[in-house]
């Protein structure tokens, strides 16, 4: 990757105005990748830290990576410098955990000799520098000059669309803490998978009942109070499926988020028993899933449902195959995914909501009885013959309309 960047070449496809800004940042002498991260420190006056933090399966925290990185900072941190983590951390890390290593490596006092300040991301993959605009950048400081630091900072780098639907101007928000910014982080995305968690129990009730939830939701959120997102197979990235664990490290008694990823979870199993549902018997059926990414245009497999999809599958005794127009058969192969390469299927179970998908049709899959859509992205009018199931339409577990 940094020979890349130094090279002018965008790393991450698909990020929109990337390849451009990289390359005349690189020409200007303003950029330069390096695995020195002490070195890179000496000469910084100001050290941004976006080093993933990742759970283990009990939801703990793996800090090795971050403790790595906070300590070869430290080695090289000036006096009068500004460090600000961005990675989303559990609640009182940034001053419990990552201001004592940096003391120590560093031999200065944080708020006294340098500036530490926790200040999260709040960017989508594929339209960071869109987002970086719309969305307030939070800054909360372990002490009021660190905090002035950090403002300012950012204040320098970052340009704002004007919002005047905010309850104040967009710009650079200070939070009044290191913990606060932290919650804030954690609160947005934990929200997020609350809300698709309602959304998915709605839908696997209207499997049960025949009912169309989708015509449901857009009927709820024509009130102003109701802002149910919608279902899917699966809630993956690096995200949503990660920071509300970090919350239930801090907060465990939290039952309902817990209740939450529990059903999100679940969903790539109820996907699947939808499809034995409308197919029968899945021992020996040759199943095609439809997506390795974890969301639709971008080449990343983070924590992505077609994990559990596949092996809900093979539990049924299915053979699974997966195909992604953004991905070779050797990288889904490497990922311990079984690649389609033209063989004739079933079934087929839309995990991803590629765009390319909307124009998927059954003459595109001879041989597939059943389609289970898990992302309501496919044309209905382009199935003819197939059995088209939908997560949450009502009509997948034997119930049919009249």
């Amino acid at each position: 990757m940094v020979a890349s960047v130094n090279g002018k070449v965008a790393p991450f496809p698909g990020e929109a105005g990337l390849e451009e800004r990289l390359a005349a940042s690189v020409e200007a002498g303003l950029l330069t990748a390096t695995t020195d991260t002490t070195e890179a420190v000496a000469d910084a006056e100001a050290v941004v830290v976006v080093v993933p933090l990742f759970v283990d399966e009990r939801g703990t925290p793996d800090f090795r990576a971050m403790d790595a990185a906070t300590r070869a900072i430290a080695a090289g941190l000036r006096p009068g410098a500004l460090v600000s983590y961005e990675t989303t951390l559990p609640v009182g890390t940034t001053r419990d955990r990552f201001a004592p290593l940096l003391a120590e490596g560093s031999g200065m006092l944080p708020e006294r000799d340098f500036s530490l300040v926790f200040s999260p991301e709040r960017v989508l993959t594929g339209r960071v520098f869109a987002d970086l605009r719309r969305y307030p950048k939070l800054v909360g400081g372990i002490g009021p000059h660190s905090a002035k630091d950090g403002v300012r900072f950012y204040e320098s780098v970052l340009d704002f669309d004007v919002r005047e639907e905010l309850p104040r101007p967009n710009g650079v928000w200070d939070l009044g803490s290191a913990e606060a910014a932290e919650l804030a982080k954690l609160a947005e995305t934990t929200y997020r998978d609350v809300n698709i968690a309602l959304a998915n129990q709605f839908a696997r009730f209207a499997d049960r009942s025949g009912i169309d939830v989708e015509a449901v939701i857009d009927a709820c959120n024509t009130q102003p109070y109701s802002h149910i997102h919608r279902p899917g197979i699966a809630v993956g990235g690096h995200c949503i499926p990660v920071y509300p664990q970090m919350y239930l490290w801090n907060d465990p008694d939290a039952a309902v988020v817990r209740a939450a990823r529990e059903t999100n979870l679940a969903m790539p199993g109820h996907a699947v028993d939808l499809l034995a549902d409308a197919y029968g018997d899945l021992r020996g059926a040759e199943v095609l899933v439809l997506g390795a990414a974890y969301r639709g245009g971008v080449k990343e497999t983070a924590f992505s449902g077609v994990f559990d999809t596949v092996a809900a599958l093979r539990a049924r005794g299915a053979r699974a195959y997966v195909s992604d127009p953004l991905f070779e058969p050797h990288e889904l192969a490497d990922l311990g995914l079984r690649p389609h390469t033209g063989r004739s299927v079933s079934a087929a179970v839309v995990q991803t909501d590629h765009a390319v998908y909307r124009e998927l049709s059954a003459d595109q899959l001879p041989g597939v009885r059943v389609l289970v859509d898990g992302r309501r992205i496919t044309d209905p009018a382009l199935w003819a013959g197939v059995r088209r199931v939908v997560v949450g339409d009502g009509i997948g577990r034997g119930v049919v309309r009249a």
